[in-house]
């Protein structure tokens, strides 16, 4: 028995037999807009690690750290709170004169060649250069408030050439500074001399 034309056309248009529309997929521009970029997530990470760089107590609030005297009063808390509790009592040494012989926290071949060069009665180079170059600066400051104490305000022919002379001794000390700092260990560098504010400090 063959179906009537309209009862086909209303058999295959009825709502549970129509194909029901797809939702259109995220477009490659929110993919991108999903997806962190790389400056994102590398920036993730060096939060990640400096938060684990930080106490306990501060992990989590890295926000709340406004500089380095939030994490020493963290760490003298702990120091107090270890001196309370007695942890500090049975070190090993108490009481004995230290061992200064030898420093743990240099590296065991200078350590090594400073202990030869003390026993000789030597220094290392950046020794005897800071030597030479504090005395260089004790006696060019002398001299400098010497020049300035003589100046004429009618004559300034005197302090002319003392002005040069000085500025020349200055940048035969500035060329020692920087040639100690090249070798001197970390940590123990100087600044050179800055004429200005030499000059400021005697005027005030």
């Amino acid at each position: 028995m063959a179906v009537a034309p309209a009862r086909r056309r209303a058999f295959w248009s009825s709502p549970w037999a129509e194909e029901s529309p797809r939702s259109p997929g995220p477009s490659a521009d929110e993919n991108k807009k999903k997806k962190p970029s790389s400056h994102h997530r590398l920036a993730a990470v060096m939060d990640a690690v400096a938060d684990r760089k930080l106490p306990p107590e501060l992990r989590g609030r890295a926000n709340a750290v406004r500089s380095e005297t939030d994490i020493i009063n963290v760490v003298e808390q702990r120091i107090w709170h270890s001196m309370e509790e007695g942890h500090f009592e049975n070190l090993p040494g108490k009481g004995k004169p230290l061992n200064l012989n030898s420093n743990p926290h240099a590296d065991p071949a200078e350590d090594t060649l400073y202990r030869i060069l003390s026993r000789n009665g030597c220094a290392p180079e950046w020794v005897e250069l800071n030597k030479e170059i504090r005395g260089m600066i004790a006696r060019w400051r002398s001299a400098l408030r010497k020049a300035w104490a003589n100046r004429s305000e009618d004559d300034h022919s005197t302090w002319h050439d003392d002005h040069r002379l000085l500025q020349e001794q200055i940048r035969q000390i500035n060329d020692k500074v920087f040639r100690y700092n090249l070798i001197v260990p970390f940590g123990r560098q100087m600044f050179g001399l800055n004429w200005d504010k030499e000059l400021d400090k005697l005027k005030q």
